[in-house]
Protein backbone atom coordinates (compact mmCIF):
# COMPACT_ATOMS: atom_id res chain seq x y z
CA UNK A 1 0.00 0.00 0.00
CA UNK A 2 0.84 3.18 -0.70
CA UNK A 3 1.45 6.27 1.53
CA UNK A 4 -1.14 9.01 -1.27
CA UNK A 5 -3.80 5.99 -0.61
CA UNK A 6 -3.54 5.78 2.99
CA UNK A 7 -3.75 9.63 3.39
CA UNK A 8 -6.66 9.84 1.47
CA UNK A 9 -8.47 6.95 2.64
CA UNK A 10 -8.47 8.53 6.09
CA UNK A 11 -9.09 11.70 5.09
CA UNK A 12 -12.31 10.35 3.17
CA UNK A 13 -13.25 7.83 6.03
CA UNK A 14 -12.94 10.64 9.11
CA UNK A 15 -14.94 13.00 6.86
CA UNK A 16 -17.94 10.81 6.02
CA UNK A 17 -17.95 9.68 9.28
CA UNK A 18 -18.45 13.09 10.94
CA UNK A 19 -21.37 14.03 8.38
CA UNK A 20 -22.47 10.29 8.87
CA UNK A 21 -23.06 10.82 12.39
CA UNK A 22 -25.16 13.59 12.92
CA UNK A 23 -27.55 12.63 10.10
CA UNK A 24 -28.40 9.03 11.86
CA UNK A 25 -28.62 11.36 14.92
CA UNK A 26 -30.99 13.70 13.67
CA UNK A 27 -28.63 16.29 14.91
CA UNK A 28 -30.49 19.85 14.65
CA UNK A 29 -28.17 21.48 12.48
CA UNK A 30 -28.23 18.71 9.72
CA UNK A 31 -31.92 18.19 10.20
CA UNK A 32 -32.35 22.04 9.15
CA UNK A 33 -29.64 21.68 6.18
CA UNK A 34 -31.42 18.57 4.94
CA UNK A 35 -34.66 20.33 4.97
CA UNK A 36 -33.44 23.28 2.71
CA UNK A 37 -32.45 21.17 0.40
CA UNK A 38 -36.20 18.80 0.56
CA UNK A 39 -34.61 16.05 1.99
CA UNK A 40 -36.81 13.79 3.94
CA UNK A 41 -35.98 12.50 7.50
CA UNK A 42 -35.81 8.94 6.12
CA UNK A 43 -33.67 9.86 3.07
CA UNK A 44 -31.41 11.62 5.77
CA UNK A 45 -30.77 8.25 7.72
CA UNK A 46 -30.56 6.18 4.68
CA UNK A 47 -27.99 8.54 3.26
CA UNK A 48 -25.99 8.12 7.15
CA UNK A 49 -25.91 4.63 6.94
CA UNK A 50 -24.34 4.52 3.40
CA UNK A 51 -21.91 7.12 4.27
CA UNK A 52 -21.13 4.71 7.61
CA UNK A 53 -21.28 1.68 5.03
CA UNK A 54 -18.80 3.83 2.60
CA UNK A 55 -16.16 4.39 5.64
CA UNK A 56 -16.06 0.71 6.31
CA UNK A 57 -15.20 -0.31 2.67
CA UNK A 58 -12.39 2.71 2.38
CA UNK A 59 -11.02 1.24 5.73
CA UNK A 60 -11.57 -2.14 4.75
CA UNK A 61 -10.06 -1.13 1.12
CA UNK A 62 -6.92 -0.89 2.71
CA UNK A 63 -6.80 -4.71 2.99
CA UNK A 64 -8.42 -5.52 0.00
CA UNK A 65 -8.50 -2.70 -2.66
CA UNK A 66 -11.50 -3.70 -4.26
CA UNK A 67 -13.84 -3.24 -1.48
CA UNK A 68 -11.99 0.51 -1.53
CA UNK A 69 -12.57 0.93 -5.07
CA UNK A 70 -16.40 0.14 -4.86
CA UNK A 71 -16.88 2.36 -1.37
CA UNK A 72 -14.67 5.38 -3.05
CA UNK A 73 -17.11 4.82 -6.61
CA UNK A 74 -20.07 4.61 -4.32
CA UNK A 75 -19.25 8.31 -2.17
CA UNK A 76 -18.42 9.88 -5.63
CA UNK A 77 -22.24 8.73 -6.92
CA UNK A 78 -23.64 10.44 -3.32
CA UNK A 79 -21.60 13.42 -3.97
CA UNK A 80 -23.05 13.95 -7.31
CA UNK A 81 -26.45 13.64 -5.62
CA UNK A 82 -26.07 16.18 -3.16
CA UNK A 83 -24.51 18.71 -5.91
CA UNK A 84 -28.23 17.73 -7.68
CA UNK A 85 -29.66 18.81 -4.28
CA UNK A 86 -27.70 21.99 -3.78
CA UNK A 87 -28.21 23.13 -7.74
CA UNK A 88 -31.91 22.25 -7.18
CA UNK A 89 -31.77 24.15 -3.96
CA UNK A 90 -29.50 27.07 -5.63
CA UNK A 91 -27.26 27.03 -3.23
CA UNK A 92 -24.29 29.35 -4.08
CA UNK A 93 -21.38 27.87 -6.28
CA UNK A 94 -19.11 27.50 -3.04
CA UNK A 95 -21.90 25.32 -1.36
CA UNK A 96 -22.38 23.10 -4.77
CA UNK A 97 -18.54 23.19 -4.71
CA UNK A 98 -17.91 21.31 -1.26
CA UNK A 99 -19.65 17.59 -2.55
CA UNK A 100 -17.64 18.52 -6.00
CA UNK A 101 -14.55 18.30 -4.13
CA UNK A 102 -15.17 15.14 -1.97
CA UNK A 103 -16.37 13.78 -5.42
CA UNK A 104 -13.16 14.21 -7.04
CA UNK A 105 -11.15 13.34 -4.01
CA UNK A 106 -13.28 9.84 -4.31
CA UNK A 107 -12.27 9.43 -7.86
CA UNK A 108 -8.75 9.93 -6.68
CA UNK A 109 -8.62 7.49 -4.70
CA UNK A 110 -10.20 5.22 -6.89
CA UNK A 111 -7.23 6.25 -9.57
CA UNK A 112 -5.16 6.02 -6.74
CA UNK A 113 -6.00 1.96 -5.97
CA UNK A 114 -6.26 1.14 -9.49
CA UNK A 115 -2.86 2.58 -10.34
CA UNK A 116 -0.72 1.57 -7.59
CA UNK A 117 -2.19 -1.36 -6.66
Amino acid sequence: MEIPVLVLTLVLAAVFAGTAVPKLTGQAQMRERMDHLGVSPGLTRLLGVLELAAVAGLLLGLLWPPLGIAAAIGLALQMTGAVAYHARAKDPATTILTPVIFAVAALALVYLHVRLG
